[in-house]
């Protein structure tokens, strides 16, 4: 695995073109090919499908299957929509750049604020969850002292390039997608009897509807599952932020939009389908072991649940690397735009901007340490506060895309390389069914539903006073976005 710079051309920035090697010169367009198309396919496999599928399991039975396939098809409708923007104006804002320019600087200010919060906590959630399986490993080192390491090494890895990044990124993704692809190649040779040398007795399609049918606890546990898996898809607009430092960001963002259909397909519905055939839904072992464990283990594969623990300590390593740098880029993006400090913006000689990355990881470190000292309070209020922030991005895509669909095609309409299908009737279903979802989420005191709605809704409103009232006091610099007939084939929007 290298971690060397790839020396190519570097972004345009908002502070003007810079060259590769001049400090301040904005990002550098170091992730290749190779590194996109693997954080694009890598990117809809999070921690939450190997760690979160098992309760949903047991909440819906085999009709789980049914929310995941709700939720892709939400996922696929709403990148689709953020493909569209992206590929007309890729930038390292994503749809905070385009929420700005479609809606205003509010909008782009709050939700770029929004995602860049969810992040952080994220990375202490995850910093965590690896710690425990490395502690259990080398009980020598403590569990904290493993979150430090994880912590410090990741860190080192996003300061040293943007290149670095995408090849730990590479591998780390690279092995998520070849395990899950050996399971549903195993699993599935074992459904239908053809798997050399096992036995297993419970497998069969029987199990779709054999244990008080397809919908065990009624047609309502449906929308309960898509409480519990609606947050283990995000990061499938990380593609989108990457694009704007890779060597050609209109092909990455249509190349990742276009096939978000099948990686969601197979990935999350291939896989549960796997899972569910090839055991009961309401096998004990699903809820004490873990989905996959369990699935592995009723197939006889001796270790089984150390081989998904290396597998889930991956996917967390990729979705703690991924978080520190979107949430470093998001950081980046705001201090362009005048909505975050000066220092944000700025790059080093390697375009990395450290002051973005170092501020991340330092919030960062703060919740890990809320994690340790007050797990049940303060801890609890972070992740619960920024739990619904994947519907509220989601949601400002919608609307953000309903205006800049309009933008592009009187400024530029051959930018329009990606389209969002049936606009803009798909477009507002889609938001109807976002808004459903959230109000749905509000009657769930079970799952804690009701509490991460209103507690992310305070955590929004709060965000949002603050832009309201930046707005009209002139903070900050109006966004300039490029014209129709400048050419800005650059790596990012000028938007300073």
């Amino acid at each position: 695995m290298t971690s060397q710079p790839t020396p190519t051309k570097a972004a345009k920035g908002p502070g003007g073109p810079g060259e590769p090697g001049e400090p301040g010169g904005g990002l550098q367009a170091g992730l290749k090919n190779r590194h996109l198309s693997m954080i694009a396919i890598g990117g809809v496999i999070g921690a939450g499908l190997f760690v979160g599928s098992s309760s949903g399991i047991a909440t819906a039975g085999p009709g789980i299957l049914l929310s995941y396939a709700l939720v892709g098809t939400l996922v696929v409708l709403v990148m689709r929509m953020l493909g569209e923007m992206s590929a007309a104006n890729p930038t390292s804002g994503s749809f905070s750049a385009h929420a700005d320019r479609a809606l205003g600087r509010w909008a782009g200010f709050s939700i770029g604020w929004l995602y860049w919060f969810f992040w952080v906590v994220v990375l202490a959630v995850e910093a965590t969850a690896g710690a425990k399986i490395l502690e259990g490993w080398i009980p020598a080192v403590p569990q904290w002292g493993w979150a430090l390491i994880v912590m410090v090494v990741l860190t080192a890895t996003n300061l040293v390039s943007v290149g670095s990044y995408g090849e730990f990124e590479f591998w780390f993704a690279g092995i998520k997608v070849v395990a899950i692809g050996a399971f549903i190649v195993i699993g599935g040779l074992a459904i239908f009897g053809v798997l050399p040398g096992v036995d297993a007795e419970n497998a069969g399609l029987g199990n779709l509807t054999g244990h008080g049918g397809f919908l065990p606890n009624g047609p309502g546990a449906i929308l309960t599952g898509v409480l519990l898996v609606v947050f283990s898809f995000m990061g499938s607009e990380i593609a989108t932020l990457a694009a704007g430092e890779s060597e050609d960001p209109q092909r990455a963002v249509t190349k990742s939009t276009n096939s978000i259909i099948w990686r969601v397909g197979v990935f999350y519905l291939g896989s549960i389908f796997v899972v569910v055939a090839l055991l009961p839904w309401n096998d004990p072992s699903i809820k004490e072991q873990g989905s996959y464990v369990a699935a592995l283990d009723s197939l006889g594969i001796a270790h089984a649940g150390q081989i998904m623990n290396f597998i889930v300590l991956t996917s967390v390593l990729s979705c703690l690397n991924s978080g520190l740098y979107t949430a470093s880029r998001m950081a980046f993006s705001l201090g362009q735009r005048k909505d975050a400090p000066k220092a944000f913006a700025r790059t080093n000689a390697r375009g990395v901007p450290m002051a973005a990355i170092l501020a991340s990881v330092v919030f960062g470190f703060v919740a890990v340490f809320f994690n340790y000292a007050y797990p049940k309070t303060v801890f609890l209020f972070l992740v619960n506060a920024s739990g619904a922030v994947a519907l509220f991005v989601w949601l400002v895509i919608c609307f953000s895309q309903l205006r800049m669909r309009k933008i592009i095609q009187r400024e530029a309409p051959e930018k329009l390389v990606v389209k969002m299908w049936l606009y803009p009737y798909l477009t507002w279903a889609t938001a109807a069914l976002i808004v459903f979802v959230l109000g749905y989420m509000l009657t769930d005191t079970e799952h804690d539903g009701r509490e991460t709605v209103l507690l992310s809704l305070l955590v929004a409103a709060v965000v949002l006073v603050i832009a309201v009232i930046r707005q009209k006091r002139g903070a900050g610099t109006p966004a300039v976005h490029p014209a129709a007939d400048e050419p800005h084939d650059d790596a990012q929007v000028k938007v300073g």
